[in-house]
């Protein structure tokens, strides 16, 4: 009974609960379809979701997770020694999926910073932010530089306080079809935003130029395809976009 009267709520308000990560929801979804890396769970089927349009089995109903926070979180325990070696992290707009996990890491020394998320530590804006030179083994900042004017000197900022030797992961909505990252300043309207850029609060649309900027602000680039490493099986059970490109830095 408690099961088909879950299927009679319409899917955008399942989506609404599912943001409050209510418990039933993780419950009544457990299957053997798809599996969640994060919190370990199997799923007859994940949730709906998308900023203009629904991608359907994306979110997971257990952490919230999306494809780009599982692949990271595989990457990160495969193939780094995020989880094992003393570190202290930097981590911008810090994700829900990732935020509870991270804090209870006894390795990882986490800071998170935000200038309007509630989860971070710290108020604090990307482009000027409050730490010392050399401060972090690893930052984190992910799907963040799209809302960013001056992503440039958010880059130079991120360099400028991690530490030399340090590593850091910065993920942005990437065009593989577009040479050249598409910006116009004078697009301000939240619809025509929308419309070009993807969504009303982001200011650009990033090319393959991406990992050139993040050169020039002195990072050593890594454009890793980490699907490459999985199995089809792996892609399809994990729910990962096959041949997304995860932008590893190192200084």
């Amino acid at each position: 009974m408690f099961k088909k009267l879950l299927n009679t709520i319409p899917r955008p308000l399942l989506i609404k609960l599912s943001k409050l990560g209510l418990p039933f929801l993780d419950f009544f979804y457990r299957g053997n379809k798809f599996t969640d890396p994060i919190n370990g769970h199997s799923y007859r089927r994940f949730l709906p979701y998308g900023y203009v349009q629904l991608r359907p089995d994306v979110l997971s109903p257990g952490t919230l997770s999306l494809e780009r926070h599982r692949l990271l979180w595989l990457y990160l325990k495969q193939k780094t020694n995020f989880f094992s070696a003393p570190l202290k992290v930097l981590h911008i707009a810090p994700e829900q999926a990732f935020y509870k996990r991270l804090k209870k890491q006894t390795n990882l020394n986490y800071i998170t910073a935000d200038l309007y998320s509630p989860l971070a530590d710290i108020k604090a804006d990307v482009t000027n932010l409050p730490f010392d030179d050399h401060s972090f083994d690893v930052i984190l900042c992910n799907h963040v530089l799209e809302h960013i004017t001056d992503d440039h000197k958010a880059m130079q900022e991120l360099f400028r306080v991690m530490k030399p030797g340090g590593w850091g992961v910065l993920q942005v909505p990437l065009n593989n079809d577009l040479k050249k990252t598409f910006e116009d300043d004078s697009i301000t309207d939240r619809d025509e935003r929308t419309r070009i850029f993807g969504q009303y609060d982001h200011v650009r649309v990033y090319g393959q130029d991406y990992f050139d900027r993040l050169k020039k602000a002195g990072f050593k680039v890594k454009a890793v395809n980490f699907t490459k490493e999985l199995s089809e099986a792996e892609v399809k059970r994990y729910r990962l976009v096959s041949g997304e490109i995860i932008p590893v830095v190192y200084k």
